[in-house]
């Protein structure tokens, strides 16, 4: 079994003790993203939209160090402080997967990392 791990500075560095991804058996299975821009770990703003389109720019960052694209995307998962913004992250979210659209699922948690709004999550084919 080899797992590879993939780091790039296209994305926010890990905030706690794991990478933005790791790719075994040809699938990339991508850790949780906020809306942080790279060269800060600053969140672009306090707008869940934007927040939204960061955190898919870098996993789409992430995709394609690990050589696959959001083209490739299988599943991704959802985290959101409030599903009151879950239209406002589908408007956005449907930008990045017009015509892909990967399997989903929309959760509501209590708190996300660093106060951030919305956390998104992928396993993508390579």
């Amino acid at each position: 079994m080899i797992v590879t791990t993939v780091n790039t500075e296209n994305a926010p560095a890990a905030i706690g003790p794991y990478s933005q991804a790791t790719i075994y058996n040809s699938q990339a299975f991508l850790s949780g993203q906020l809306g942080l821009i790279p060269t800060t770990g600053e969140f672009i703003s306090e707008d869940v939209q934007e927040q939204t389109r960061q955190a898919l720019e870098n996993l789409k960052a992430i995709l394609e160090a690990c050589g696959s694209a959001l083209t490739k995307v299988i599943s991704v998962d959802v985290f959101l402080t409030d599903m009151n913004d879950f239209a406002k992250v589908n408007e956005v979210y449907s930008e990045f997967f017009a015509n892909h659209k990967p399997a989903r699922a929309a959760i509501e948690v209590s708190g996300l990392p660093k106060g951030g709004l919305v956390e998104i999550k992928c396993i993508a084919a390579i």
